[in-house]
């Protein structure tokens, strides 16, 4: 094992929440000083996106099948919309004078450590260059300008974090939490692709140096030193026009060489008076080198119909995280309980066209109130060895009987789970009263030790995971909520795990909300019609 594959283990051990004391944290928030969500740099160009609020023409259930979706022409207005669906913003929150902006991409504590940036490369749409996406006032911040008439036409989105947006609620804890959200960012990113007819490739070959370079991170002089970014993700989205050609990261290197960049990114705290060390040394212990090129191809799996079926942009757009359940709420229909599992499983539909890797996250479900689902502790595998691999390692007294689903399905004990599933996710009601709770569960110290960057990895999986189950949530007239608080070690063993060759990374519950009625619900851009309004004239 590497120096930095022991490193990142020992991150992991370090910020687990145990039953007897929390990993560490701020002992206080200041609330008046919580980082901006909203990054925007200065001395950039802007460029205006058409007024957001347009509908794909698609339905969700469309998106079950994006083949057959009809590919969208590339034009900004489409681009907008893109980005729209995937990181803008899609309602306010009003609460006496506390005001808060809910965004298509969910975000631990709705802190929003991700940024996307378009690069593109394509004259046709827009001047070569890269872009920063600014989601409050969605327009576009022009970060560089470079020729690029060597390269192919081509459009691409890349995705980065700050840090210091989780750690200061978070602490040491946040690191996972902004993996997390990479994950369901590319999943909303590929969900609106699909909308579109369009696709999103994860060029995962790219290394972490790459990825930084080509958006610019790695400038350090633009950037508050504790605010800095750090280079995740970067995609082609192919629109179907077939004019795209093969993507060349060295060519895009060289092109990017004699580009002018502009601007520098602007404060987000006053202060930073909690540091997290930890934080920076486990990013540079999970550095990606660049890496062969992967690509899954998956089979097509035939989902049942949704209950509700509202065109696709409306379902992306009324996605909540739901913050009390009805604990008396009648059982979730049986036929929404195996669409919702059924969509997980790895198949040719989004967000796992956009995904390059075999399973390696499966699910533990804590089952309250399903119809015709016995109350009990389940396993739902992944993959088809999963579960072979995972029963030897489990407590011997589970039953492992398999359940009439389908799917592979395995009840590991009956019973009321409620408590359980409370205790075990930081005695949050959420996690008992709810229809179903569930950990996820991810084969973890080979990973880790095989190479030290498949941590983040295995984080945005789950990510990936939870950003499916919010929308079928929906899509089942019920809400979900991820769960980052649990306690690590008790889940384990619950199961009877050992050792870390499982963890569990990621919590998340699915059941009838209860609506705070004293939350004021505001449209998401009303605020870019008045500022576009002329100004009142006195008298």
């Amino acid at each position: 094992m590497s120096d930095d594959s022991g490193a990142v283990l020992d991150y992991h051990q370090r910020t687990k929440h145990q039953l007897n004391g929390y990993a560490k944290g701020p002992a206080s928030l200041d609330w008046d000083d919580q980082p901006s969500p909203f990054r925007r740099f200065d001395g950039c160009e802007t460029v205006a996106l058409p007024q957001p609020g347009a509908e794909l023409d698609c339905r969700y259930a469309d998106l079950d099948r994006p083949a057959t979706i009809p590919a969208q022409p590339l034009t900004l207005a489409n681009v907008g919309l893109l980005l729209e669906l995937s990181f803008g913003l899609s309602a306010w929150k009003q609460f006496g004078p506390d005001r808060w902006a809910l965004r298509c991409n969910p975000s631990s504590g709705n802190l929003h450590p991700t940024e996307a940036y378009l690069l593109c490369t394509d004259p046709g749409l827009l001047a070569a260059g890269v872009y920063h996406y600014v989601s409050h006032d969605h327009h576009l911040e022009r970060r560089c300008r470079f020729d690029a008439a060597d390269l192919p036409a081509g459009l691409y989105v890349g995705l980065s974090s700050i840090h210091w947006r989780e750690a200061w609620k978070y602490g040491e804890r946040a690191f996972r939490y902004c993996q997390h959200d990479i994950g369901h960012a590319l999943a909303a990113l590929s969900y609106a692709a699909a909308g579109l007819g369009w696709r999103v490739e994860l060029l995962s070959e790219a290394g972490d140096a790459e990825i930084g370079a080509w958006l610019g991170l790695d400038r350090a002089a633009d950037f508050v030193a504790d605010e800095r970014e750090t280079p995740d993700l970067f995609c082609r989205i192919d629109t179907g026009a077939g004019a795209e050609g093969e993507f060349s990261g060295p060519a895009l290197s060289q092109s990017l060489q004699s580009g002018e960049w502009f601007g520098s990114a602007k404060r987000l705290s006053g202060r930073h008076f909690y540091r997290w060390p930890i934080i920076d040394q486990v990013a540079e212990h999970t550095l990606k080198p660049p890496t062969p090129a992967e690509r899954l191809t998956l089979p097509a799996l035939e989902l049942a119909p949704p209950s509700q079926n509202p065109a696709a942009s409306r379902l992306i757009r009324q996605r909540r995280s739901a913050q009390h359940f009805n604990g008396k709420s009648a059982p979730l229909p049986l036929a929404d309980f195996y669409r919702i599992f059924a969509a997980l499983l790895p198949a040719a539909k989004p967000p796992f066209t956009a995904w390059n890797w075999p399973a390696q996250v499966h699910i533990v479900l804590f089952v309250h109130r399903v119809d015709g689902i016995e109350p009990g502790l389940y396993f739902l595998p992944r993959s088809a060895e999963a579960a072979d691999r995972i029963r030897p390692a489990c407590a011997a007294d589970y039953v492992w009987q398999r359940v009439d689903a389908p799917f592979e399905l395995y009840r590991l004990q009956a019973g009321n789970v409620r408590q359980a599933a409370k205790t075990l996710s930081c005695h949050q009601p959420i996690a008992s009263d709810s229809a179903f709770s569930l950990g996820m569960l991810a084969r973890f110290a080979d990973n880790v030790s095989a190479e030290a960057w498949r941590y983040r990895r295995l984080f945005w999986e789950c990510g990936l995971l939870g950003q499916i189950l919010y929308l079928e949530a929906e899509a089942a007239g019920v809400r979900g909520t991820g769960i980052g608080c649990f306690f690590d070690d008790a889940v384990h063993g619950v199961l009877g795990l050992q050792d870390q060759t499982w963890q569990s990374l990621y919590h998340f519950t699915v059941g009838e909300p209860l609506e705070d009625n004293r939350l004021q619900t505001l449209p998401a851009y009303a605020h870019l019609a008045q500022s576009a309004s002329p100004a009142p004239e006195n008298g």
